[in-house]
């Protein structure tokens, strides 16, 4: 009888082994997903700058890339915490859209000055999203569904008041907000300031673990941390000089950056949006009114749609009813390639903007490539389905 337990022990023991180096491979990724995220990024680039002959790495493409990519950064801030909370909007990309040509009508038919034109479509795209959470969370109607409708009838809205033309061209001054460049003196100012600032984050960080007598990485790996983000952070900028200087939409995206992985990492409403879509009803009975997280969450959105619409009439000089269409596929899959669950619960703002990245490196790259559309569309909407697995094969592993 012993032998034949020990045999049995033996052959159980044989498959632990061997999914066992799957597991640390997959706990390997999972640790280093933004690494692999860059890595990736790295391989999209060196694979077109080969394909165009070295064309897709010059400064002026580079710049164009990133221009593009902020709009869709503006969403995915937006989305991330979105779906993080366990909840969809599909309705971004037609918000996007009107609130665009919103802008547009102010600007080009009204005459508004510019200094009156945004806050005013930046508060309406907080309300447009207000009206989307209070639906969702108040009247209990799924979000699916609302940014469903959102989709279909915020399209329409453009459409009607636009009366199907293209509303242009804005002014001077509005385009600056697409099209305009930081002088280089001030970027390059901006640069040392924000390397100053994250080496003094990193030693208070520092300072604080050690203060509670938390574990504290070895010195060395912090002193490498800040300057190899010093040393990208010297090469973005001096790529971005050669041509130009900062484009002020990336500008704009890395401020709304730092505000969103603030609001994530160091507020108590930040924490309450990863509680509410981690365990929404234990949420709920600790106390946190979760229907007003989720409404504040909503209005987010809607801000961001606010401010991607600006930069997109802005960038287009000219205010298109067919501006945002396929937005939310490429907000929502920004968020899930850059480590979101589907599940809630789990995402950076920072991995949903390297997925934005990769996102716009594939549009930039293929459209140079002068692929067809509808090969761009089937590469985009595979990319989101294998972003869903990995997803899913890691969560159940976790289980």
């Amino acid at each position: 009888m012993t032998p034949e337990v020990t045999s049995q022990r033996t052959d159980n023991a044989v498959p632990r082994d061997a999914f066992g180096g799957t597991q640390r491979i997959q706990q390997l990724f999972a640790r280093y997903k933004i690494l692999a995220l860059l890595i990736a990024v790295a391989v999209i680039w060196i694979f077109f700058s080969g394909l165009t002959h070295g064309a897709f790495v010059t400064p002026r493409n580079l710049s164009n890339l990133l221009r593009q990519m902020s709009i869709t950064g503006m969403l995915a801030c937006g989305m991330v915490f979105v779906i993080i909370a366990g909840e969809i909007d599909l309705s971004v990309g037609s918000l996007l859209g009107l609130l665009g040509g919103v802008a547009a009508i102010l600007d080009v038919n009204r005459h508004w000055p510019i200094g009156a034109t945004i806050p005013v479509v930046l508060l309406l795209g907080v309300a447009v999203g207000m009206f989307n959470g209070w639906w969702s969370t108040y009247r209990r109607v799924p979000s699916f569904i609302v940014g469903l409708g959102g989709m279909l009838a915020y399209r329409g809205i453009l459409l009607g008041i636009t009366g199907g033309s293209t509303i242009a061209p804005v002014s001077d001054s509005f385009v600056f907000v697409g099209q305009g460049y930081l002088p280089r003196l001030a970027g390059d100012t901006l640069a040392v300031v924000l390397f100053l600032l994250l080496a003094f984050l990193t030693i208070r960080q520092r300072a604080n673990r050690q203060c509670y007598q938390l574990p504290v990485v070895p010195l060395w790996q912090d002193v490498a941390k800040v300057i190899g983000a010093g040393a990208i952070l010297a090469g973005f900028v001096a790529m971005l000089d050669s041509y130009g200087g900062i484009p002020v939409p990336v500008l704009l995206l890395l401020a709304l950056l730092g505000i969103f992985t603030w609001i994530a990492t160091q507020t108590v409403f930040g924490r309450r949006i990863y509680a509410v879509g981690s365990n929404l009803e234990a949420t709920r009975l600790s106390g946190v009114n979760t229907d007003r997280v989720k409404l504040a969450i909503f209005a987010l959105m809607g801000l961001m749609c606010a401010f991607a619409g600006i930069v997109n009439t802005a960038r287009l000089a000219a205010g298109s009813p067919s501006a945002g269409s396929m937005g939310e596929l490429d907000a929502i899959a920004a968020c899930f390639i850059g480590g979101t669950s589907m599940r809630g619960g789990s995402g950076t703002v920072y991995g949903a903007l390297i997925g934005a990245l990769v996102m716009a490196s594939l549009d930039n790259g293929m459209s140079m490539l002068d692929v067809d559309a509808y090969w761009q569309m089937i590469v985009k909407g595979g990319i989101l389905v294998l972003a869903v697995w990995i997803d899913v094969v890691s969560g159940s592993n976790r289980r």
